[in-house]
């Protein structure tokens, strides 16, 4: 009898403990990837943030960062300089495929004009009949000899990277009532976090 209650504590401390990490470890790491993002912008100037105080070269950039963009969509001056200052980079030998590549990457996923706006699920097997979920990127290849094929791209799972893959536009089917997030946010985590998770999570009770 006593053994038994001795293992009924120690399994329920164990349980405790776990659950502890699954309360404190999401929690923790957010917490320690702002201070690391923080503490790595506060190093560019590291006179001005231990003369002031932590974070204010961090509130800089991003201020700074905000002003630029703020100006460059607003003013026709701004516009200019940062066309100018764009054509420049898209120009200049050797620099212009650093600047394009990493332009194209970024716009892909913030702004205006990001790529993956679209998502769609892809037939990637006939029999058994399977499906990955995608990003419809290209809805029109005829320039480069496939007139009847998309480009999908295919976000992996618990990784920041993917896969581009031409298919037969009957073989793509876009997804409906899901936002471009959604989809991210299912493919990113193996399907763990569900399209509609957000709302079942917080959905208030009948």
């Amino acid at each position: 009898m006593q053994k038994l209650r001795t293992d009924n504590i120690v399994n329920l401390l164990v349980k405790s403990f776990f659950q502890g990490l699954l309360i404190i470890g999401p929690f923790a790491l957010t917490v320690w990837i702002i201070w690391y993002i923080v503490s790595s912008i506060d190093n560019i100037i590291p006179a001005l943030s231990e003369k002031v105080y932590p974070g204010i070269t961090f509130l800089v950039v991003i201020a700074t960062t905000t002003l630029i963009g703020f100006l460059g969509n607003k003013f026709i001056i701004g516009r200019f300089i940062v066309d100018s200052f764009d054509y420049i980079l898209e120009h200049t030998p050797g620099i212009k495929f650093i600047y394009t590549s990493l332009k194209d990457v970024m716009t892909s996923f913030v702004g205006d004009k990001k790529k993956f706006n679209k998502p769609v699920l892809i037939k990637t097997n006939e029999n058994p009949e399977t499906w990955r979920i995608g990003f419809l990127t290209q809805s029109d290849l005829s320039s480069v000899g496939f007139p009847q094929y998309v480009s999908v791209y295919l976000p992996h799972a618990y990784a920041v990277s993917g896969w581009v893959v031409f298919a037969l536009g009957t073989n793509v089917v876009e997804l409906e009532n899901v936002s471009a997030a959604q989809a991210m946010k299912f493919a990113v985590s193996g399907g763990v976090a569900g399209f509609h998770s957000d709302e079942n999570i917080f959905k208030a009770p009948e």
